[in-house]
Formats: structure tokens, sequence, C-alpha cells
């Protein structure tokens, strides 16, 4: 799919600069918070989720961090 999720974590993306910042900070745990899960248009569905989180847990490896040890949450920010 396309969607914001795309922008965020491409190239120059603020999902990816946000991920290598914190891990150069030395931030040592974290929690990533998937949004808009409440959506509906596209409705919710649960293979994007996944879809997302395996993006993410291969980029935050590629950082240094281990994808096992970071939570994954499903969101609805307002």
């Amino acid at each position: 799919g396309v969607g914001e999720f795309e922008a965020g974590i491409s190239k120059n993306g603020q999902t990816r600069e946000h991920a290598l910042l914190a891990y150069t900070l030395g931030v040592k745990q974290m929690i990533i918070g998937i949004n808009k899960m409440d959506t509906t248009e596209p409705p919710y569905s649960e293979a994007r989720y996944k879809e997302i989180c395996t993006e993410v847990s291969a980029y935050i490896k590629k950082v240094g961090y281990d994808p096992k040890t970071v939570a994954f949450v499903p969101i609805s920010g307002w």
C-alpha cells in the first residue's frame, strides 16, 4: 500500500530520521506506536498493521535495535 507510512519510512522520511536519532543519542528502549488504526478509509487491516511492523523492524535492525525487544502498539492518536 501507499500512504503516510511510506512517506515516513522513505529515504528522507521522519520515521527513519527519528529512529536513527534515538539510537545515536543512546536511547536503548523503544516503543513504536502505529497510528490511525481506527481509520475507516481504508478500514483497519491486520495485514497492513503487520506489513508496517515488518518494514519498521527491518529498518530499526539496520540502525542497531533488536526488533524482538521493541514493542509495536496499534494506536489512535488525535
